[in-house]
Formats: structure tokens, sequence, C-alpha cells
């Protein structure tokens, strides 16, 4: 990968952080810089992809919860290691990324594994994953069987081992 970022890769993300800056209510990121932000939104939605059933992470505003998340962390290190990580990613194109992360699935890298876990975790509590994705109804009465009751002749016993 070439040190320096090209003309057109750097229009493409001036372009992209003014496009975040003015779709975040929020404002500018807490932790990241907005081409840290981008890649990390792009990262997050390859990890949990948007589909028939729900939105994916972009949707879910996975990228907000990892940068709150980091932007309050007590440890520099935790900090250090997502600027550490990001940066190969940064200059690379998407089909790069893909590749990238695809090869630091394989291996025990803590950087995919913080990004894989903070993904997960920012999907699963939003509205999009639990509503959408997992189809939690909320405090509501269950009618018939449910997930958390097993008929009693499926439960295990001296003479029914699981």
């Amino acid at each position: 990968m070439p040190d320096e970022i090209g003309r057109r890769e750097l229009i493409k993300l001036g372009a992209g952080a003014a496009l975040v800056s003015t779709a975040r209510a929020a404002g500018k990121p807490k932790f990241f810089t907005p081409a840290e932000y981008l890649v990390v939104d792009e990262l997050t939605e390859m990890i949990i992809p948007a589909d028939e059933k729900s939105g994916g992470a972009k949707a879910a505003r996975v990228a907000d919860f990892i940068d709150s998340t980091l932007a309050e962390a007590f440890e520099q290190q935790h900090r250090d290691l997502w600027r550490k990580g990001l940066q190969p990613f940064l200059t690379a194109t998407p089909e790069q990324r893909l590749a990238m992360l695809t090869d630091m699935s394989g291996k025990d890298d803590l950087f995919f594994h913080d990004l894989k876990g903070l993904t997960i975790r920012g999907y699963y509590t939003s509205k999009i994953g639990i509503h959408d994705d997992l189809g939690y109804l909320g405090n509501t009465y269950q009618r018939d069987e449910y997930a958390g009751h097993l008929p009693n002749e499926t439960l295990a016993g001296p003479d029914k081992p699981r």
C-alpha cells in the first residue's frame, strides 16, 4: 500500500467526511477523525450488513457507538489499539479492506477481535438489532410455547441425560 494518499482518495475522503458531518445530529465524531469514522462505518457494515430482515450496522449507527465507547475509554492503550489498527484501512480500497478483514478474522488479531466485539455489542443494543433482527417484543404476555419453556417430557433428568 502506498504511504501517500492520492488526490482522488483525498477528495473521496473529504466528500465522505462532509456527508458524515451533515448527517450526524450530534456533530463531529468524539474520538475518530472524519476519515477514521467513515472507515469504521464501512468496516462495521461489512461485519453486519443490511439484509431483507433488518438494517445493518450503518443503519444501527454502530460507528457512533464505537466512537462514544472509545472517547470514554479509561485505558489509553485501548484507543492506541484502534488508531494503529485503522491505519492500513485508511488508504485501502473497499475490496482491500474486505480482504484485510477476512485475513484478520483467521488470525488472533486484537484489533479485529475488538472491532467485531464492539460491532456486535453496538448492533444488538440498538433498536434495529433488538427489535428488527431479533424480533424482541418487549414486556409482552407470551402465549403458547416460547423459547424459555421446555415441556416436561423434554426436561433432562437422571434417566434422560442431554
